[in-house]
């Protein structure tokens, strides 16, 4: 069986760090904001590039809360891409604003950026750019948009810890970034756990409070905030793995020129940003015989998954927004036929090589 991500093999690498850091998080008995938290936050965004990380529940919260930061609320319009897991929408009807859609382009399946100026309205509040599967999106084209109607862009940058812009670490280039440490993210913790960063110290001043109920002093709430705070524990197990993170990432990269090696003949392949180093949270192809490639992966018990097989504006519960079949057909085009292989850093060369066989045979049947 050859899983899509490996943990076992990275406990095999790091086990032991692990262990220690939470004995020692368990022993010192501060869980909630805790001094692994700060630890954490303060290594983070030295290690990005920016100012002020704050720590929070999951990757949604972040996309949230950073959302709320920006004073986003009931009215404003926030523009987003339909091609993305569905929380980067569900942050926005969160704040009671509305998700604009703007399609993605079909070779990098980010923003497509030429389409993104016709959807500013006078209520668009701020725009969110995704880096797909770890792929870095046209940043300086977004942001010069941005500040032409003065609108603030937040990147949800979920699926890209490490990648780079133009050689900027993703999270240091917009006015607020959102991450998340699900387990299966190039960095991961081992629950749920998010982080927003900032260079702008009103909005990490705003972020801490929101985080905590709305209060800057304990017993005392300035705002309705929520309850969002990272896990001491989960901050013990990420200040580990931040240390390896360079290292896995490049662990990634290598597997992905594997599998292009081997691959780009036969399937399409998600293209990189020629401006930005691609950390390949997933290992992206598109083929007309998505199906029987699956099927053909299943039955030699090679995982595999599809990110994703409905657009955000055509889920049930995105209806009422009035969206319908066709208004995004680069979106539609992609959720019919894409379908990612195992990644993750562990990989071995030789499961790489059956891999790509069962997908090259596949194809030529």
């Amino acid at each position: 069986m050859i899983p899509m991500l490996d943990l076992k093999r990275e406990m095999n690498l790091i086990g032991e760090e692990i262990d220690k850091a939470v004995k020692s998080s368990l022993k010192e008995t501060r869980f909630i904001l805790g001094p692994n938290v700060e630890s954490f936050e303060k290594e983070v965004a030295e290690y990005l590039g920016v100012k002020y990380a704050v720590g929070v529940g999951s990757g949604t919260e972040a996309l949230h809360l950073a959302l709320r930061a920006l004073g986003v609320g009931e009215g404003d319009e926030v523009i987003t891409v339909p091609f993305t897991f569905i929380a980067t929408a569900e942050a926005i009807l969160y704040c009671n604003a509305k998700p604009v859609f703007v399609d993605v382009d079909e070779e990098t399946m980010n923003i497509d950026v030429t389409q993104l100026e016709n959807k500013i309205t006078e209520k668009t509040k701020v725009i969110i750019p995704v880096h797909l599967f770890g792929n870095p999106a046209n940043l300086d084209e977004v942001i010069e948009v941005a500040k032409k109607y003065n609108i603030k862009v937040l990147d949800d940058c979920a699926q890209s810890f490490g990648a780079e812009y133009k050689g900027k670490k993703i999270g240091s280039i917009c006015d607020v970034s959102a991450f998340s440490f699900f387990p299966s993210k190039n960095l991961g913790c081992y629950g749920d756990g998010g982080l927003i960063t900032t260079d702008d110290e009103s909005v990490y001043n705003t972020l801490k409070a929101l985080r905590n109920h709305g209060s800057f002093t304990r017993y005392y709430h300035e705002m309705l905030g929520f309850n969002s705070r990272l896990d001491d524990i989960q901050a013990a197990i990420l200040r580990v793995k931040l240390k390896y993170i360079d290292k896995l990432n490049n662990d990634r990269i290598r597997i992905a020129n594997l599998y292009r090696d081997r691959l780009s003949d036969f399937v399409k392949i998600q293209a990189e940003n020629d401006n930005g180093q691609h950390v390949y949270h997933q290992f992206t192809i598109v083929s007309e015989k998505r199906d029987l490639i699956q099927k053909r992966l299943q039955e030699h018990e090679i995982a595999s998954a599809i990110y994703y097989p409905i657009p955000v504006h055509l889920q049930k519960s995105f209806s009422k927004l009035g969206y319908k079949k066709g208004d995004f057909p680069v979106s539609e085009k992609l959720a019919e036929k894409v379908v990612s292989l195992p990644m993750n850093p562990f990989l071995e060369d030789e499961e790489v090589e059956i891999i790509s066989s069962v997908v090259k045979n596949a194809v030529n049947e």
